[in-house]
C-alpha cells in the first residue's frame, strides 16, 4: 500500500488529444486554435475553447510550471501598444518591476475583449505572482471567473471594469474632460466638436462627462450633432474629422479623446488646408514627445504616467507581499493642462 502513487485517486490531467477529440478537430488544429488563433476560423477557435473549458485543460507548458513554485513573475496586459500612453506605461512598469527583482510578461489585447480573455486564460499556465491589467473595454460575464482562476492579485490601471472591485489606478478622467472643456470655453469657443474613442471604455465615458459639464457650466449648449465616437482606430478619427471640418458651420475647436484620435484629426486638418489654431483649435488628452515637435505645438491634458505606473506597481506588491488593506483601494490621479499653441480664440466672425 505504501508504494502506491499518492495521486492514485486524482483526476487525470486532460491532454490536448482529448481536447481535439471533444472538439472534433485534429490535434494540430486544436494546437493552432490555442496558440495561433489567426490560423483557424473563429468557429473552430470557439469550438476548441469550449472543449478546453469543459475539460479544464491546461497547456503542457503550464503543467511544467505548476510543478514549480511561483517564479517572481508579474504580467502586464495593455490594450494597444500603438498608443504612446500605453507604450510609456509599459516602459515605466517594466523598470519598476525589474527593480524589485521580478520578471515581466507583456501582453497586448489589441482592444479585443475576446483576445483579452484568451490571454488571461493562458496566463494561468505561468503561475504569475500578480497582474496589472488595462482592460480592453466592456466587462464580459467570464471576466470574474477568469481573473479569479489566476489565483494572483490584480490591479486595474487606466481603465476599470464595471462592477469589478479590485485595486485600481486611474487618471481622474472626468477632471481631464473638465479641464479641456473649460479651456476652450474660456477662449470663447461655442461651437466645439468632440471626437472620442469608445464609450465602452470607462476613460472615454468619464472624459466626455467632464467635458459636457464644463460646457454647461460655461453656458455653452452641448450639441450632439458635433460629437463622434470612432472606436479606437485613428483612421476612423480621420474620417470623422474630415466630416466635421468639412461642414459649412464647422466647429471652431475640436476635443480629441486620446492621442490616436488626435493623429486622425491632425491629418484631416492638413489635408483640408486648415491652420491650427487660426481656423480650428485642437486639444487632446495624453502627452507624448512629438506633441511639442508638431507645428504648432499641441495643447494637451497630460496624464501622470510615471505616477500611474508607480502606484500600480506599489499596490500590486502590497498584495503580493501580504500587506493587504481590508478593502480594495482606488488611486485617482489628477491630470495637468499644458497650454501650447494649438488652441486660441475662435476666428473672427465664427
Amino acid at each position: 500500500m505504501g508504494d502506491e502513487p499518492k495521486n492514485r485517486f486524482e483526476k487525470p490531467v486532460p491532454t490536448l488529444r482529448e481536447v481535439a477529440r471533444l472538439a472534433a478537430v485534429s490535434v494540430a488544429t486544436a494546437s493552432n486554435a490555442l496558440n495561433s488563433p489567426g490560423r483557424v476560423s473563429e468557429e473552430l477557435r470557439q469550438r476548441v475553447q469550449r472543449a478546453v473549458d469543459q475539460l479544464g485543460y491546461v497547456p503542457h507548458a503550464a503543467a511544467q510550471s505548476l510543478r514549480r513554485s511561483r517564479g517572481k513573475l508579474v504580467a502586464l496586459m495593455v490594450p494597444n501598444l500603438r498608443n504612446p500612453f500605453f507604450a510609456d506605461l509599459v516602459e515605466a512598469v517594466e523598470r519598476l518591476v525589474f527593480e524589485r527583482g521580478y520578471s515581466l510578461l507583456l501582453y497586448s489585447s489589441g482592444e479585443d475583449v475576446e483576445a483579452e480573455i484568451r490571454h488571461l486564460n493562458l496566463l494561468r499556465s505561468y503561475r504569475i505572482d500578480g497582474l496589472i491589467l488595462a482592460p480592453a473595454g466592456r466587462r464580459e460575464p467570464s471576466h470574474s471567473a477568469t481573473l479569479a482562476a489566476l489565483k494572483a492579485p490584480v490591479v486595474l490601471v487606466d481603465r476599470t471594469l464595471d462592477g469589478f472591485d479590485v485595486d485600481a489606478v486611474q487618471l481622474d478622467n472626468q477632471m481631464a474632460g473638465q479641464l479641456a472643456g473649460k479651456h476652450l470655453v474660456d477662449l470663447g469657443h461655442r461651437r466645439i466638436g468632440v471626437i472620442l474613442g469608445s464609450s465602452s471604455v470607462s476613460a472615454g465615458r468619464e472624459r466626455l462627462l467632464g467635458f459636457k459639464e464644463a460646457l454647461v457650466a460655461g453656458g455653452v449648449v452641448v450639441d450632439p450633432g458635433l460629437m463622434r465616437e470612432v472606436g479606437l482606430r485613428d483612421s476612423r478619427a480621420y474620417d470623422a474629422a474630415i466630416e466635421l471640418l468639412g461642414r459649412p458651420d464647422r466647429p471652431t475647436a475640436i476635443f480629441a479623446g486620446h492621442s490616436l484620435v488626435l493623429l486622425g484629426v491632425m491629418r484631416a486638418m492638413a489635408e483640408l488646408g486648415l491652420r491650427c489654431p487660426d481656423d480650428v483649435s485642437v486639444i487632446a488628452v495624453d502627452d507624448f514627445p512629438w506633441a511639442q515637435a508638431m507645428q504648432p505645438p499641441l495643447t494637451i491634458v497630460a496624464q501622470p504616467v510615471p505616477e500611474m505606473a508607480a502606484a500600480s506597481v506599489a499596490l500590486l506588491f502590497d498584495r503580493i507581499e501580504g500587506n493587504e488593506a481590508a478593502r480594495e483601494r482606488r488611486n485617482l490621479l489628477p491630470p495637468r493642462l499644458i497650454v501650447r499653441d494649438s488652441t486660441g480664440k475662435p476666428p473672427k466672425g465664427a
